[in-house]
């Protein structure tokens, strides 16, 4: 188990090659979930800085706040509500440029800007969502994108 991680400079590329390891280190012999996503989205949040990081877990018929680092948040997410709804319903990684121009956009933070929702997909089927904002507009892109589906993919649900 990591017991420190080691917050490294350079492009975004060289970050989440330094960090990707850490995750395994962080993950490796830990069974429990919830323990999981919070030091996933802790080391992602001191890593980048971003505004927001954290999951939101499929309960019935909608997404519920899980572990996550930054403001207050919102508790419940309908399917096809918001970018992480959306996300959801799709199945699919969303990259949201600029938050106000996404149809249906839930403000939890007049702060936040853009945002990339990745779905954590076990099984054919989404079992959460790793939700990131940004105070920056068209913050996140494809290598984002690649990458932290990378990073959902270690973690065991």
């Amino acid at each position: 188990m990591a017991e420190d991680l080691h917050v490294v400079q350079g492009n975004k590329e060289e970050q989440y090659r330094s960090l990707i390891p850490q995750i395994k280190g962080l993950l490796d012999g830990e069974p429990d979930l919830v323990a999981n996503l919070a030091n996933v989205a802790a080391a992602l949040k001191e890593q980048f800085g971003w505004f927001w990081v954290g999951f939101y877990l499929v309960k019935g018929e909608e997404l519920v706040l899980g572990p996550f680092q930054g403001p207050i948040a919102c508790t419940r997410i309908r399917k096809n509500k918001g970018v992480c709804g959306t996300s959801w319903a799709q199945a699919t990684t969303l990259i949201v440029p600029d938050v106000e121009a996404f149809p249906g956009h839930i403000a939890c933070s007049s702060l936040s800007k853009s945002e990339i929702v990745v779905p954590l997909i076990r099984n054919s089927e989404v079992k959460a969502v790793l939700d990131v904002d940004s105070e920056s507009l068209s913050h996140f892109d494809e290598t984002d994108q690649r990458y932290l589906e990378e990073i959902v993919a270690l973690i065991v649900l």
